[in-house]
């Protein structure tokens, strides 16, 4: 059985694009259907950092950085709304084997740099996982206005206010995690990318549309084990 897992989440970028419902359930396994906000299914890229990963119960002095960035999308099963990640690229072998084997998650394993550059985050990712088509993201982000607590935006909550993750593991079965942490903070933000085919990676064509963005310093993290779907039957 693997133990739940403690961690900080940092310096996240939210970049996300409207999707017509259908495209997007057609990128979907059976059982879940794309959750809608104004009329469209929403695509997100969240570049960030996590900090003090570690099983729960461990001292945090002995946590590992892990920058990561996730490519993901918002979801409705069994009446729960909840958050299907697509792919997890994060730098680290060990790391990354040890989630796909025993987190069941779909993490790649990528060079990434992430750090402040005069008051904004510089990321940088490059998928180098064997077999899997190359993804590149590049840019720098940070804040451009003042904070809000994302229960209280009803476009914030229903990007960030979720507690349940989905994936696909590579025997073709759908898991699950919970996740608690306090209420998000969230920025207006600003992006400058010079670099994202992450999207077309996974059989997304680039949407029309601009992006929106937000930013959150970010918020610290217990993750349950990860289960089965068909165990929440």
């Amino acid at each position: 059985m693997v133990v739940a897992l403690e961690m900080g989440w940092r310096h996240l970028l939210f970049e996300n694009w409207r999707v017509d419902p259908e495209v997007m359930d057609a990128h979907l396994p059976d059982g879940f259907a794309p959750d809608e906000y104004d009329g469209s299914a929403w695509l997100s890229v969240i570049p960030f950092t996590n900090v003090a990963v570690r099983p729960r119960g461990v001292p945090e002095a002995f946590g590992i950085r892990l920058p990561e960035l996730n490519l993901r999308t918002y979801v409705t099963r069994d009446g729960v709304p909840s958050v299907y990640f697509f792919s997890l690229d994060a730098q680290g072998i060990a790391s990354v084997l040890g989630a796909r084997l025993f987190h069941h998650l779909p993490y790649y394993y990528a060079r990434i740099a992430l750090k402040w550059e005069d008051g904004r985050v510089r990321f940088d990712s490059r998928r180098r996982h064997p077999g899997s088509r190359p993804a590149r993201y590049a840019g720098t982000y940070g804040p451009s206005g003042e904070p809000f607590s994302a229960p209280d935006d009803p476009f914030g909550a229903f990007l960030v206010e979720r507690y349940r993750f989905y994936t696909e593991a590579q025997d073709g079965s759908v898991r699950y995690t919970d996740v608690d942490h306090d209420p998000w903070t969230l920025y207006p933000a600003t992006a400058d990318i010079e670099a994202n085919t992450l999207l077309s990676a996974h059989g997304f064509a680039r949407p029309d549309d601009d992006p929106v963005y937000y930013y959150s310093p970010g918020l610290d993290v217990v993750a349950s084990r990860s289960k089965r779907a068909d165990a929440l039957r």
